[in-house]
């Protein structure tokens, strides 16, 4: 008698441990669509048009399998890609934890302080950006420390949602009414070393920084102690595609937005938070309608408030998890040193946004030079775990995959000479 390969209670099953796996990918994207997409693709339109979307598409391919390797290690090994790290030498965790102290809480301190500037944009208070930015570092920490994995979880689907339909919106409102380009407007040269400052810093935060694969890695065991179940590699690859997918069409929809809607208009956008929120606001209801204002700005807060929860819970949890390696240490210290480095990662960039920074585009550009320079080690690192002799040979990188990697990292390297290049120039 045959027997069916697939009845309607297996097919429910799975289904249900494929909803029960969607979540790690996802909140990566949450964290990847804030200060890249908000700020960066932005400004790529509203600066250059089109012209800069092939970067962008490019650069989003080229970092594709050092993102997926994160989940992919963990679905096919059931350890984390730091414990791969771990593997290779203490030295690998040792570099991993060097990175994210030099970049873990410039980048919180980046992504709060454009919240800030966003949430100043209500008026409900008169207290200076760098106040209100101190403000929502302790909360954010309160939060992330009381309301753990399953408050990011719920919150990070919602807001990519929301803030997707908005910007869809928006695009296509902005298409219908046709480019704002002023008559005689002469689109600036790409190929200046002027033009290569904002590149590299597309590059860097685009769709996110490379650290962010260890991340999706440790939030996978979130999920799991969270449902129960743990997913296997086939889920972990949908749960990957759709979150890093949905960053990269967010990115695209955002560089519309600032091409449709600024691009030769004559207006730029400002160095100060404030300013730059109202402007990062108008782009929405110029073309919805001012009664959208309200609306957007909750939007696009929420979703750069969220974004700083994750780096708040991110950076500490992957600090704490290399702490746990070195040291070989038991769960229940892990989740206090966890707790520890969230406080220590607030605290630190309070003081970075108190004392030693004025301006916020100023501030996200360093996040995303300093994000950018270090992409080619770790994705390196990223490749040799994923083909280290614990990972099952149908889950190590194929040719295809083999070679974007080593195109990927090329990439990086030869845009980091010409960076150099860059700032030789200028002595």
């Amino acid at each position: 008698m045959n027997i069916p390969i697939s009845t309607p209670t297996a097919t429910r099953n799975g289904l249900q441990n494929l909803l029960k796996a969607l979540g790690p990918g996802i909140l990566v994207a949450c964290a990847a669509i804030g200060g890249s997409h908000l700020v960066w693709s932005t400004r790529a339109g509203a600066e250059f048009g089109w012209s800069l979307v092939w970067i962008i598409l490019l650069t989003n391919l080229l970092k594709f399998p050092f993102f997926l390797y994160g989940q992919r290690y963990t679905a096919a090994t059931g350890e984390s890609l730091l414990a791969g790290y771990l593997r290779l030498g203490r030295r690998y965790v040792a570099i991993f934890l060097t990175i994210n102290l030099m970049t873990g809480v410039i980048n919180i301190a980046g992504v709060a302080m454009l919240s800030a500037a966003l949430f100043s944009a209500y008026g409900f208070f008169s207290a200076g950006l760098a106040w209100v930015t101190v403000g929502l570092l302790a909360i954010s920490a309160a939060l992330v420390l009381f309301g753990h994995y399953r408050m990011l979880d719920g919150m990070a689907k919602a807001v990519i949602v929301t803030l997707g339909l908005c910007t869809v919106i928006a695009v296509i409102l902005a298409a219908r009414q046709g480019p704002v380009a002023m008559e005689g407007f002469e689109s600036p040269d790409l190929l200046t070393w002027a033009s290569f400052a904002l590149v590299i810093a597309v590059i860097g935060w685009m769709p996110a920084p490379i650290d962010l694969s260890a991340w999706s890695s440790l939030w996978m065991f979130s999920r799991e102690k969270q449902t129960g179940h743990f997913a296997t590699p086939r889920e972990t690859a949908i749960d990957f595609y759709i979150g890093y997918f949905s960053a990269v069409v967010m990115a695209v929809l955002f560089v519309a937005l600032g091409a449709l809607v600024m691009y030769g208009s004559g207006e730029r956008f400002d160095g100060s938070g404030i300013a730059f929120s109202h402007q990062l606001v108008n782009l929405y209801a110029a073309n919805i309608g001012d009664w959208s204002r309200p609306l957007i700005l909750t939007a696009a807060f929420i979703t750069m408030f969220s974004t700083t929860l994750t780096c708040i819970d991110g950076y500490p949890r992957s600090l704490a998890a290399c702490c746990r390696l070195l040291s070989d240490c038991s769960v229940t210290v892990f989740q206090q040193i966890h707790r520890v480095m969230i406080l220590f990662s607030a605290i630190i960039a309070m003081i970075i946004v108190l004392f030693f920074v004025r301006n916020l585009i100023q501030l996200l550009t360093f996040a995303a030079v300093i994000s950018f320079l270090t992409s080619p080690v770790l994705a390196w690192i990223n490749l040799r775990v994923m083909n280290g002799a614990n990972v099952p040979d149908a889950q190590r990188p194929g040719r295809i995959l083999s070679w974007l990697s080593w195109l990927g990292m090329a990439y990086f390297v030869i845009m980091i000479g010409g960076y150099l290049i860059y700032h030789l120039r200028l002595l």
